[in-house]
């Protein structure tokens, strides 16, 4: 973990996760994760590297907005 990773998870005391790590959450490729950041659809942070990282809790309310509970169906 780069320094300037590390001094953001320290600040916000939050896990960053990589674009792998995203994919395997919403069951897409890593490429789709990054060109969601690029659109701006999910923020991210890049490492000094050129990397990008993603805040677990900006990534668990995007998953939660993005899918349901299955429930009954209703039956007329």
């Amino acid at each position: 973990m780069t320094a300037s990773v590390q001094a953001t998870r320290q600040n916000t005391g939050e896990r960053l996760l990589t674009p792998g790590e995203v994919a395997s959450l919403f069951r897409v490729d890593p490429k789709t994760v990054t060109r969601w950041a690029t659109a701006g659809r999910i923020g991210s942070i890049r490492t000094p590297g050129g990397h990008r990282r993603f805040r677990e809790s900006e990534v668990q309310a995007l998953l939660s907005e993005l899918t349901t509970e299955a429930t009954e169906p209703v039956r007329h």
